[in-house]
């Protein structure tokens, strides 16, 4: 029987929608979900979740909850990882300590100090789950959803070279699904390839029965002056290529726009949005465990299948699928640093996640993602190694941050951080 461990299942709406995704396939209905979270409420939760869901759907799967992580990787197939260490307490201190130093973010958990500091605090526990697969569950995938994606799988790279693990994110998959509906294209006669970095890929391919669509979206935008108000929009006018994360993700990637009140206005970029969205998320929380406990139907509805069930799926079928997921670069884009994450078209099936070689990227669209990998490469080493100046060095070539800050700033600001998140940093960066 297929064994599917859930880390950090008490993200419960995202819990929710996976188990929807695996129970509906006939061919899963009877695996074991075993939950995992550090915290009892919302373990509790994510049990309560699974048991209604599967009544639901009519399936039967066994479904255990621990803990105990060690507990649920023993005997794992598939490991599916969605952790936020540190929680929605964190994600305010990455918004507000920055926000007094006049540095802007909007979502904060990739790139600049934000995702720096998310991601330090995220290694020490990848180090653990890492170590617990080799001894307990050597031959499964982790299927990693938490970010900093592209930090997090060359950490893990890196750490572990031998562990299987395949970063996903549904933001290529989303970003076709807007631009078809934006162009009156059904999604399914609609062929794509994106390949870049996670959340700063690029639609290289974009056609409708073998025509580029480009050439319709240059039409729409030079007739809707409304549409060109949007980071991604301005972005692939200037580059030529569509970016596949939102425009509130892109808008924190590069130099040009956050350090500018004219720049917010026209793009009409909302600083600190993920605020927001991360207090919703603990709304959605409680609302669902009341609704559980009050013994109410969950609304299973789903629009699009996730990457994870769908993986899962062809590994235990052989049904063979094409998405996009993050795994080392080894030769996989040429002009982009061998060894760290990229994200790039993979074919799915019993043999497990294949990446596509892409080669060369448009010379502009590398050279904004190495300075995205620049980032990254600072942040991995620096925990690796345990040097803190390393991590300093790593926010200054931040492209946000170095276009808001000086640099005494930037090495104050991140003293602060530090000292903020305390332990849950590596010992040897506090």
């Amino acid at each position: 029987m297929t064994v599917i461990a859930f880390l950090g299942a008490g993200s419960v709406v995202f819990t929710r929608e996976l188990l929807a995704d695996i129970l509906s396939f006939d061919e899963l209905r009877d695996v074991t979900l075993a939950l995992h979270d550090i915290d009892p409420e919302r373990l509790e939760t994510a049990e309560l979740i699974a048991r209604r869901t599967a009544g639901q759907l009519g399936a039967t799967p066994a479904i255990t909850a621990s803990l105990d992580r060690r507990h649920v990787l023993d005997g794992a197939d598939f490991v599916i990882n969605s952790i936020q260490v540190g929680m929605y307490e964190a994600t305010v201190r990455d918004f507000e300590i920055p926000a007094r130093y006049g540095l802007r973010q909007t979502i904060a958990d990739t790139l600049g100090v934000g995702g720096i500091f998310r991601a330090l605090r995220t290694f020490p526990v990848l180090d653990g789950i890492a170590s617990d697969m080799l001894e307990l569950c050597p031959d499964a995938w982790l299927l990693n959803y938490t970010n900093p994606m592209a930090m997090n799988v060359a950490y893990l790279s890196a750490i572990a070279p031998d562990l299987k693990v395949a970063g996903l994110c549904h933001s290529v998959f989303w970003t076709v699904h807007d631009l078809a509906d934006l162009l009156g294209v059904p999604l399914d006669e609609v062929d794509y390839t994106g390949a870049g970095v996670n959340h700063q890929a690029w639609l290289l391919r974009f056609e409708h029965r073998g025509e580029s669509l480009y050439p319709r979206l240059d039409a729409l935008l030079a007739d809707n002056p409304q549409l060109r108000r949007r980071v991604r929009m301005d972005m692939y006018r200037r580059l030529g290529y569509f970016p596949t994360e939102t425009s509130e993700h892109s808008s924190e990637y590069v130099p040009w726009y956050l350090h500018s009140d004219t720049e917010i206005e026209r793009l009409r970029i909302p600083v600190g949005d993920y605020l927001g969205i991360s207090a919703d998320n603990v709304k959605d929380y409680h609302a669902t465990r009341r609704a559980l406990l009050a013994g109410e139907p969950l609304d299973l509805t789903r629009e699009a299948t996730e990457y994870a069930p769908q993986v899962i799926h062809s590994m235990v079928t052989g049904e063979r699928r094409r998405i996009h997921a993050n795994v080392p670069n080894r030769g996989l884009i040429s002009n982009l640093p061998e060894g760290y994450a990229v994200e790039v078209p993979c074919v799915v099936d019993r043999l497990g996640v294949r990446p596509e070689r892409v080669g060369a990227l448009p010379p502009q669209c590398a050279a904004l993602n190495r300075s995205f990998v620049n980032v990254g490469q600072l942040t991995v080493q620096a925990a690796l190694d345990g040097d803190p100046r390393m991590v300093r060095q790593a926010a200054m070539v931040d492209p946000n941050t170095a276009a808001t800050l000086t640099v005494d700033q930037i090495w104050s600001l991140c003293d602060e951080l530090t000292a903020a998140h305390a332990d849950l940093l590596p010992a040897a960066l506090r």
